[in-house]
Formats: C-alpha cells, structure tokens, sequence
C-alpha cells in the first residue's frame, strides 16, 4: 500500500530528471550529433574550453554574479534588520520587500529596462549587475527575515545593557547571529543570477552577453554536445550551490 502511495511521487521524479540525465550522458558522446550515441568521449569540453564566445560570456556572468550577490547580500541584509526593528507591525513593507520574486521575470525585466529608458541610462553589465540586484536582494531580505525570527532579542539588549553602542551590537552580536541566514540567501542569490536569463536579456547591452545569452544564440541553429557539454558544467554549479544553500539554511533552522 504505502509503495503504491510513492508511486507517483517516483513518477514525477522520473519525469522532470529523465531530460537531465539523457543531457548529461549525451554531452560525453563521441558523435558531432546530439541524438546517436556513438561512443564515450570528453572531447566536446575541450572544444568547450577553447570557445572564445563561451568563456567570454562566462566571464560576464561570474562578473555579473559575484557583484550582484554582493550588493543583495549587504541591502538586503540591512534591510531585513530594519523591518524587523523598525516595521515589525507593518505588512505592507515586508510584502513590498519580496515583490520582486513574487513578480514575473518578464515583467520586472519591462519594468527595469523601461526605468532604464527613462533615465537614458546605457545597456551593458552594470545594467544587469543593478537588475539582478533588484531580485537577489528580495530573496536575501526573506531568508535573512527567517533567521532573524529564530534569534534571542535579549541578546542585543544585554549589549546595549552593558554599554556597547549601536554600531558595535551590531557588528559584535546581530552580524554574527544573522551569518547562517546571510549565507544561504548569498548562495541563492548567486545560483539565480547566474541562471537568470529574461532579466539579462531585457538589460544587456549588445556588446556584453551573459552566458546565459550565449547558450540562447548557440541553439537557435541548432544544439549540439557542445551546448550539452556546457549545460552539464551548469547543472553541477547550480547543484552544487544550491546543496550548500540547503545544507546552510538547515544550520539556520538548527541554531
């Protein structure tokens, strides 16, 4: 009975990474088609790593990524802390601080690249760094919110009783309470930037592709391993990242 209760929770896993796994094993095949099977070979990473278009839109993502990852992690730490202080009650603000992941990506990618538009602002990576930011430091404020609901507010206050300041409280007692959370909401932030393509493709500019991009103008003619090859390494960072995501926000929970 309870094997045929599982079943179609096996069924729906099999589903949604049969596509994964056929991808993987098709981007170690000898053949220059990504449909026969025609042997074991590693020969498309090779191809892969000496791909100028590829590696330099690798290059804009990591770029992209990393700056966006930081400036979501500082606001969005910054402002979690302060709703939680200063807007407890309110739930207008916290529901406005999460809109931009509740949102669509295609219409918060209009709605930026009309904003850019209207300030005649140029297209290029800082224009996606600052997009991804509007979205990554939603998703640092929610987890950074949940980690605060699990700490002791007596211990700010002691601080305070004992004399240290703000800004030393702060650094010396909410910073380091908060770490578990300001992590996984880093970690998110990165694996989503680094996947994210709508957003990027509204606010790119023409000159600075993000892989993403890239991958988008590769199988408009057609996929090849190469692309297989390329998607396989993606998968492994964004797995990667996403485990340790799950493995720091557990801590989160557990502290």
């Amino acid at each position: 009975m309870r094997r045929a209760t599982l079943l179609p929770l096996w069924l729906t896993y099999t589903f949604l990474y049969t596509p994964v796994v056929v991808l993987v094993v098709m981007s170690f095949n000898r053949s220059d088609s990504p449909y026969e099977w025609s042997g074991f070979s590693t020969a498309w990473y090779g191809t892969l790593a000496g791909d100028d278009e590829v590696l330099r839109g690798l290059a804009n993502t990591l770029i992209v990524a990393a700056g966006a990852t930081a400036l979501s992690t500082v606001l969005g730490t910054l402002l979690a802390v302060g709703l939680a202080r200063h807007a407890s009650r309110s739930r207008l603000l916290p529901a406005l601080s999460v809109l931009p992941a509740v949102l669509p990506d295609i219409v918060l990618a209009i709605d930026l690249l009309a904003f850019y538009s209207l300030v005649s602002a140029t297209l290029g990576l800082h224009s996606v760094l600052l997009a991804h930011t509007v979205f990554g430091l939603a998703f640092v404020t929610a987890v950074v919110r949940t980690r605060i609901a699990h700490v002791d507010p007596s211990l700010e206050e002691a601080s305070r009783d004992l004399g240290a300041g703000e800004v030393t409280t702060f650094l010396r007692i909410t910073l380091p309470t908060l770490a578990p959370g300001i992590v996984a909401g880093a970690l998110l932030t990165f694996t989503l930037s680094l996947d994210e393509f709508v957003i990027a493709f509204f606010t790119a500019g023409p000159k600075d592709p993000t892989l993403p991009i890239v991958i988008y103008s590769m199988i408009r003619f057609g996929v090849t391993p190469e692309i297989n090859a390329l998607a396989t390494l993606l998968l492994a960072v964004s797995f990667t990242v996403v485990i340790a995501a799950q493995r720091v926000s557990r801590l989160t929970e557990a502290l």
